[in-house]
């Protein structure tokens, strides 16, 4: 696989813009990659700092009261495979770490994928562990694996009243001085393209933002990142261009995501970008393994590279204090040294057989095996899922049925019976696309 990641003396920044959204990626803050569970914002002069969870009993009453919202992402409740048999017990460990902060948060955002399947046995559990937080109010985006069974129908109806939501999800709201915008970029995907709010959701944004003064600090939640963070594994965001060209005017925008489940952040004049860390599992460093998709661990180290995220803003500053920590409670830098003893044995995909019957396609490392598959008319061709997590495939000129949601070892057939090209793709992971040629 071709990427921009240089591995040779700092292989944890990326180097160059391969993406065309205006963000000079030479900009990159040093990616902390494995950093875990939690972080707290403050805002000054711009850039969110970072500051250690076990430091927050040491701040000054000012400070300490200024801890107003925190942000849980990818919880992936429904996930039991090796990376992580009981996602429910580490996101519960993760409430517990957020209800033992010196200060209560006002709100908890979440940034997407609270379920893995989008069941509602899953959001019902999900509800029930987040129902324990010791906070105001609980606020959501959905991730794609939210809205797998029905693009979100089902999401909408349980979370998207609470808001007022609009459209596919999204709403605005004003807490403590700071506008929060909560985005959706996980619907209507297309074929080898990255996230994708769409016009409608951008004509609402410009509307939404037409009111608040440049002054007031600006808050931008939504699952997928909306900066290119890696195009080969499709992190990034088609159109968010235009969604940060209507922000600029805004003296400070903090942009939270999560999708990666690893912490990365950047500054790019007034705008700072930060992903966070799953409470469930974590994925790869970008580039260091084949694909993106759950990463197993060694089991005493697994609470070290999940994370929650506390934020911070104090009024009349103009910066967010952001604060990561782990659930194991080891600060950030060992967790990250920790993390490269583990990288070679914990790629997606290293114990999965590719051997294929006739006219059989594997879905594995995020790709379809072989790409493109040659067979005559009347053929019978039948797709495997060998990743840990799932996938759907769409014909995007419907020239044969979508398949359902096809979770780790499940299949899918179809009878081609007319010549001629067929293109796919995966709508949960629209980079992923394939072809069938039948003669």
């Amino acid at each position: 696989m071709s990427h921009s990641h240089d591995h040779t003396d700092h292989s944890s920044y990326i180097t160059n813009d391969a993406s065309d959204d205006g963000i000079d990626r030479r900009g990159f803050l040093k990616c902390m990659a494995w950093a875990g569970t939690g972080v707290v914002w403050a805002l000054k002069a711009g850039v969110p700092t970072s500051v250690p969870i076990g430091r927050i009993s040491l701040m000054n009453d000012a400070e300490r009261k200024s801890i107003f919202f925190a942000q849980l992402s990818d919880s992936h409740i429904g996930f039991s495979k090796e990376a992580n048999k009981d996602v429910t017990a580490t996101l519960r460990e993760a409430v517990v770490k957020l209800n033992a902060l010196p200060q209560a948060p006002a709100f908890v955002l979440h940034t997407g994928d609270i379920s893995q399947l989008s069941l509602a046995a899953e959001f019902d559990t999900a509800d029930q562990v987040l129902g324990e937080l010791r906070t105001d109010s609980m606020f959501f985006v959905p991730g794609e694996h939210d809205v797998l069974n029905d693009n979100g129908k089902s999401y909408l109806a349980r979370y998207g009243q609470r808001f007022g939501a609009k459209g596919g999800g999204w709403y605005s709201f004003t807490h403590s001085g700071v506008h929060f915008v909560a985005l959706v970029n996980v619907l209507n995907l297309k074929a080898g393209g990255f996230g994708s709010l769409g016009s409608e959701q951008l004509d609402w944004l410009r509307r939404d933002l037409r009111g608040i003064a440049s002054s007031t600090p600006v808050v931008v939640f939504a699952h997928v990142p909306l900066w290119t963070v890696y195009p080969e594994w499709g992190w990034g965001t088609d159109d968010s261009e235009q969604a940060l060209t209507l922000l600029k005017r805004f003296g400070s925008v903090t942009v939270l995501n999560g999708h990666i489940h690893q912490i990365m952040q950047k500054v790019e004049g007034n705008i700072a970008f930060h992903t966070a860390m799953s409470t469930a599992f974590p994925q790869p460093a970008p580039g260091t393994a084949p694909a993106p998709g759950p990463m197993k661990v060694e089991p005493e180290r697994l609470r070290s590279v999940l994370g929650i995220t506390n934020v911070t803003y104090i009024a009349g500053q103009h910066t967010l204090a952001v604060v990561d920590g782990t659930l194991s409670g080891l600060p950030p830098a060992f967790a990250a040294a920790a993390h490269e003893g583990m990288r070679a044995n914990s790629e997606p995909g290293a114990e999965r057989s590719p051997s294929l019957a006739a006219n059989e396609i594997a879905i594995d490392n995020f790709s379809f095996m072989p790409k493109t598959l040659t067979v005559p008319r009347g053929t019978t061709v039948t797709w495997i899922n060998r990743d840990d997590v799932p996938h759907v495939i769409v014909s995007p000129q419907g020239r044969f049925r979508s398949s359902p949601v096809l979770d780790t070892n499940q299949r899918h057939s179809v009878t081609l019976k007319e010549s001629g090209t067929y293109d796919y793709f995966c709508s949960v992971h629209p980079v992923m696309t394939g072809r069938i040629v039948v003669t």
